[in-house]
């Protein structure tokens, strides 16, 4: 079974307004609200590419329990730990000419609370996966996906985490299964500014020495690169697209990274998936559908470096 962990999950208002002003009363042309946060979008889009797993993650209030409805109804199957303090976060995404992200603060978590996390944690074992996705709450400890890699290693689950600078370096000694920067991340891991994809190469080969055994390298409009535990390294210009939002594009990535690799065994043929989802998100104004990570796929194996 594959979990994604989302400690500090939302609910997405996105509104779609045409030449958005700031300080002045603007009006939307669409709207949608949908659940929201990284490992929950990783569960989203691998549901639409045919795979089970369950969200992990903490909830509260009537905005939390609107997020497991719409999560229940979209075919997600979540088992969030109800927290008593505050209320599951709502993120105001204003998508126009530039994209504007207004993140709410989320429920303060319990050491108890914490403590039913790590229970269910214990649950998993060596046939399971564990997506860590996202940022750490502020009133969380900074060693909590340290912590939680530090577990997985021992019970043999393997692990995937996607999450900022140093929450991200901390998990590198467990040995994940996969992590999942991006250009701006890998340019703050290492104090230098990503040029070209060689490089990009070179800093991967780096995170693998550091303890990753699967690195993805997302260079937004300029592809991707992936540097595998059997050696390998693999290069892809972005799939051609109209840009519709970003957001969950990076999530879609890994997504479709597990998907292609569980589905197929090869890490080439992972990686493939993981750039077409990531794109077939990117190019519309929700998550990607099978449908559309497949006709991608066709015409981009065509154009693979």
């Amino acid at each position: 079974m594959i979990y994604t962990l989302t400690c500090n999950p939302s609910l997405d208002y996105i509104a779609y307004v045409k030449d958005f002003r700031e300080g002045e009363t603007n009006r939307t042309v669409e709207e949608a609200i949908c659940p929201g946060g990284k490992g929950i979008n990783v569960s989203m889009v691998l549901n639409n590419l045919g795979h089970e797993s369950t969200a992990l993650g903490f909830m509260a209030g009537f905005t939390g329990m609107e997020l497991q409805r719409l999560l229940e109804e979209a075919g997600v199957f979540a088992r969030f730990i109800s927290v008593e303090r505050g209320a599951t976060r709502i993120n105001v995404k204003i998508s126009s000419d530039k994209e504007t992200e207004i993140n709410g603060m989320g429920p303060a978590v319990s050491k108890d609370e914490l403590q039913r996390l790590f229970e269910q944690l214990d649950e998993l074992d060596e046939d399971d996966i564990l997506v860590i996705a996202g940022s750490i709450p502020a009133e969380l400890p900074d060693s909590l996906y340290r912590d939680i890699a530090c577990r997985m290693q021992e019970k043999g689950v393997r692990l995937v985490v996607d999450a900022e600078k140093n929450s991200l370096l901390k998990t590198l000694p467990y040995h994940p299964f996969l992590i999942k920067p991006n250009k701006t991340e890998l340019e703050a891991f290492f104090g230098d500014t990503i040029k070209n994809k060689k490089q990009a190469v070179g800093y991967a080969y780096m995170l693998q020495e550091m303890g990753a055994e699967n690195v993805i390298v997302s260079l937004g409009q300029d592809g991707a690169v992936c540097v595998t535990k059997n050696g390998m390294v693999y290069k892809a210009r972005a799939p051609k697209g109209e840009l519709v939002s970003s957001v969950g594009a990076g999530d879609s990535m890994v997504a479709g990274f597990l998907a292609g690799f569980l589905d197929s065994g090869s890490y080439e043929e992972a990686f493939w998936t993981g750039i077409c989802a990531g794109s077939a998100t990117a190019f519309s104004q929700g998550l990607a559908t099978k449908e559309g990570v497949m006709d991608l796929l066709d015409s981009f194996m065509e154009h693979q470096e």
